[in-house]
C-alpha cells in the first residue's frame, strides 16, 4: 500500500494549503479516494478554496477530527483543483461510499438548509501527475 493509499483511507486528513506569503495553513477534512485521486467538499467562500485557486500545491497527512496529526503517518504532496458545480453529485457519491452513515446525513443537512450551491468539490491528484 502506498503513502497515497494510506492518506486516502484515513477518516480525517490535515489538508495544508499556502497563503500568498507562503505560510502553510492546515485544516482537518474528510477525504475520499477514487481512481487514484482524493476528494472533499468545502464552502465556496472558504479561504482554503481561495488559496487552492491561487496555488494548487497542497500536502495531506492523516489526523484526528481536531487536526492533531497521527504519529508516524505519511505526508503526501498533491495538486488540488476546484471542480465545477456539475461535478458535485459525482463527488458526493464518492464521499458517501466511504462515509456511508455520516456522509448521507451531512448531505441531508446541506439539502435541508438549501446550501447545495454553497459548497464546492476539490480534487487532489498526486504531485507531478
Amino acid at each position: 500500500m502506498t503513502d497515497w493509499d494510506v492518506v486516502g483511507r484515513a477518516n480525517y486528513v490535515s489538508f495544508t494549503s499556502y497563503r500568498k506569503d507562503g505560510t502553510a495553513v492546515s485544516i482537518p477534512v474528510w477525504i475520499a479516494p477514487d481512481s487514484g485521486k482524493l476528494y472533499f467538499f468545502s464552502e465556496v467562500g472558504a479561504y482554503k478554496v481561495k488559496r487552492v485557486r491561487r496555488n494548487p500545491a497542497v500536502t495531506l497527512q492523516p489526523c484526528d477530527v481536531r487536526g492533531r496529526l497521527t504519529a508516524g503517518s505519511p505526508v503526501v504532496e498533491g495538486t488540488a483543483r476546484v471542480l465545477e458545480f456539475a461535478d458535485s453529485s459525482r463527488v458526493r457519491k464518492i464521499l458517501n461510499r466511504k462515509y456511508w452513515l455520516l456522509g448521507p446525513l451531512s448531505e441531508f443537512g446541506v439539502w435541508v438548509t438549501r446550501r447545495q450551491r454553497a459548497s464546492v468539490a476539490i480534487e487532489i491528484s498526486p504531485a507531478g501527475q
